[in-house]
């Protein structure tokens, strides 16, 4: 199996009540800045420009659950994971055929 990650993730900073529970799950993805807003990660990058989707960060693989977890419990409902269906597929070619 190949190791490329699979989800990306961003914020809506309008909907963020800055709770922290996403820090609490991924600090490593998840950040909040002197605004009280949760911002994402992508490395050492902070996506720090609201405005939704055009700042998608990288999700690593092993903690793709964490930051399930961080979407599904944030009570803002704020968090948005998308699916890089290219990486999905190219994971499932090279484990068929490995």
């Amino acid at each position: 199996m190949i190791d490329t990650p699979r989800l990306k993730v961003w914020i809506d900073q309008d909907l963020c009540t800055g709770d922290g529970i996403c820090t609490d799950h991924a600090p490593e993805v998840f950040r909040i800045l002197e605004d009280g807003i949760a911002y994402c990660l992508d490395g050492s990058r902070v996506f720090n420009d609201p405005g939704g989707s055009a700042e998608l960060a990288t999700v690593p693989m092993n903690l793709e659950a964490d930051v399930i977890a961080a979407a599904a419990e944030c009570p803002g409902e704020c968090i948005f994971i998308e699916v890089d269906e290219h990486a999905v597929a190219l994971a499932e070619t090279v484990g068929a055929t490995a």
